[in-house]
Formats: C-alpha cells, structure tokens, sequence
C-alpha cells in the first residue's frame, strides 16, 4: 500500500462515527495525535519507548470521525515536529510524488505525502513553525494552519505552546473547507469576505526570482478584481521576526522536552540533535520580553488586515529542495523558511497555501493570511476563488 513511506502505522483505521459533511472522505494523521489504545512515536524510537498508549481519541480525530469521516494510518513525522524538511533519521524520509528526488518537507510529511500520492482524502498535522504551510507547498497540496486557539489541541503532542496548531491538507480547496467546517470553533464577526490584498515588499523578496514571478502571475487570477497594494511590515525587520519566533519557539520546547531529554537521552539525528541543545542554552528570563514583542505585533497585524484584508505572500523560498542537504547548507534553507512562516506564526493569524506548477517545474505555494478569528471566512473565499479559476470542479 504505502512505496512513498508516508505511514508508521497503515493498519490503525478508524471507523466513523456518524454521518456528516465528511462521510465517504478518508483522512490520515501525523503520528503526535492521541488515539485510544495507540502509541505515538513523534518520530522517535525513543520517544515510542517511553510513553504508553493513549487513553482516548483527540478531539480532532472524534469531531471528523463523528462527521463522516474514515481514518487511514497514522504518518511519518519529523523528529519531535523540531524540523521543516522531512527527512527521518530512524524511520526514512517519505517519497515526495510530486518533486521526485526532493524533500517533501516537515515535520508533517508523511500527511502531505499521504495527500499527494491520493491515499487519503485529507490529512492532519500540526503546524507551530511551518510544518503544514511548508510540506504542502512542496507537495504540491492546499494546506492550513489556523488561527492559534482556534482548533483544539487536546491530546496532541505539544511543542511550543504559543504557537502549536492542528493543521490540514488536501488536493482541493472544496475538501479543506470541509474539514475546516468540522474542526474550527465558531469564528468571530466580521467583514463577510475580502476586498484587498496586501503584499510585503520584504516577504516577496526571499523568493526566488522564478518563484516569485511565477506567483505574481498566478495572483493576477486569484486578485483579479481585489484592491492590491505593496507595503512595509510592522516591526524591524524579517530576520528579526524569525529571531524572535525561533527564540520564544526553542525556550519553549525546552521547558517542555528538556526534563524528558535530560532524563532519557534520546538518539537524536542529525540535525535535530543539535537544535535541540541550542534550545537548552536560552535563558529563561529573556523570554518575557520576547513574549511582550511579539504581543505587539500581533497588535500591529489586526490593524494591518482589519476590514477585510488579506495579506499575501510565498509560502517558501521556492520549490523543493534536494534531498539530503546537510550542515550549514541545511541550516540556510530552514532559516530562510522561517523568515516567511514566522510571519502568521508571531501574530496567531490564520494561513492558507495554495499550489501552483509552473511549466516543467515542481509545486509552489502561493499564500493568504487573514487576521485571527477569520478562519472559515478564508476558507470559503479561497474555495470560491478556486472553483471560479477553474482549478477544481464545482
């Protein structure tokens, strides 16, 4: 069943629940979801070893199974979610089926690879620093990361609290509405839809001259009748953003996986091992300040898209990248991720990517972020905006 490795456990099925919006829909889910009589691995042995299985299903995986919805399998994750590339040191690296040769992108891979080869519907991950938003765009899928708080987290392996979301991803824009109408709270009031798209000057120029090009083209489409306008971000800068967001992101993995490290000395691999001992040198009492920074961009962020504005971005540099890269060439790639998916990861806005194949290349996702709360609303538009390009049947 599974040659593009995407699964740890293809034979944990679950049966729905009721029937509903998903019924006939199967979904897959990354390998950190609580399910009942299960063990999570987080992509490490070790890991696997020392916890028991859960005692109940998340909250996420009950609302689905009680729409409809069937689960298939539970999928490959990068080490502990602490990646954005896919690639397992313990377990392998999934297959990416739509950039052969290429990573597939983490920590949620095995969900987008499960996406991509269509043997799921849809699937879950999480997504605290571009783990969905990252793997769809090089799978070539729609994927979304909500608006923090916005899906329950229960019974989900946590990574850094201020930025941990349940995230999802499917082939189609009609199929991500539907999971997000199961699985969001009720959103807040607001504008019914979007009238203007905001695009910063700093966010367009970590792409790729190709890339960037090419997603200019496909926004025409998508924009066509919306009010552009290039701007500024708020704050100092991107590569202080992304300083920010891995600062409070590392102290916060440590407080939550630096006593089980100490205790149980994980074989990590490479990579992963020595992110998380960078995490463990950050001192704790520089935290509040960071916090108190990125309180004010979030502050910043509402102003920036109230009224019924979209901003909009690459979802990454480019495409893929070969697999395999290591040291400092690794560190590069992840760095210039960061610079863009920190952007709806500081101020807890909603972001959605959808693909895009430029002639003879590999998957690009282009990128909508709408302010916190506005989620279904995205949603919706972006199915709408789908459906009239004609990327999908009604």
């Amino acid at each position: 069943m599974d040659e593009w490795n995407a699964y740890v456990r293809p034979d944990v099925v679950l049966e729905p629940l009721g029937e509903g919006e998903l019924s006939g829909l199967t979904f897959a889910v990354k390998d950190v979801f609580a399910i009942a009589g299960c063990r999570a691995s987080a992509g490490n042995p070790d890991w696997l070893r020392t916890h028991g299985p859960a005692d109940r299903h998340a909250s996420a995986i009950e609302a689905l199974l009680r729409a409809g919805a069937r689960m298939q399998g539970t999928t490959l994750t990068d080490e502990l979610m602490y990646s954005l590339v896919g690639e397992n040191h313990h377990y392998g690296t999934p297959v990416n089926p739509k950039a052969p040769g290429r990573a597939p992108g983490g920590s949620s891979s095995g969900s987008a690879v499960a996406v991509a080869a269509g043997l799921a519907d849809f699937a879950l991950g999480t997504d605290t620093g571009g783990s969905v938003r990252v793997p769809s765009s090089y799978c070539g899928l729609y994927g979304f990361r909500p608006s923090l708080g916005s899906v329950p987290m229960d019974g989900v392996i946590p990574l850094a609290r201020s930025f941990d979301t349940i995230g999802w991803m499917s082939a189609d824009a009609a199929t991500l509405l539907a999971a997000g109408r199961v699985l969001l709270k009720p959103a807040r009031s607001g504008p019914a839809g979007f009238s203007k798209l905001i695009l910063p000057r700093e966010a367009w120029e970590q792409a790729r001259d190709d890339t960037r090009e090419a997603l200019l083209r496909e926004l025409q489409t998508y924009g066509a009748d919306m009010e552009t306008a290039w701007t500024e971000l708020p704050g100092d800068g991107l590569a202080e953003w992304a300083a920010t967001f891995r600062a409070i992101q590392g102290a916060e993995i440590w407080e939550e996986h630096g006593e089980w490290i100490r205790r149980e000395k994980p074989a990590f691999g490479p990579g992963i091992a020595d992110r998380f001992e960078w995490a463990s040198t950050l001192p704790p009492e520089a935290k509040p300040a960071l916090l108190k920074k990125k309180a004010e961009l979030e502050r910043q962020m509402d102003a920036l898209l109230e009224g019924g504005a979209l901003l909009v971005i690459p979802t990454v540099m480019g495409e893929a990248p070969a697999l395999k890269l290591t040291g400092e060439e690794a560190e590069k790639q992840r760095t210039a991720a960061m610079k863009l998916t920190c952007i709806a990861g500081l101020t807890g806005t909603a972001q959605a990517t959808v693909p895009f194949v430029p002639t003879g290349g590999c998957p690009i996702g282009l990128s909508f972020i709408a302010g916190r709360g506005r989620d279904l609303a995205l949603l919706e538009w972006l199915q709408a905006r789908a459906s009239a390009a004609g990327e999908e049947a009604e």
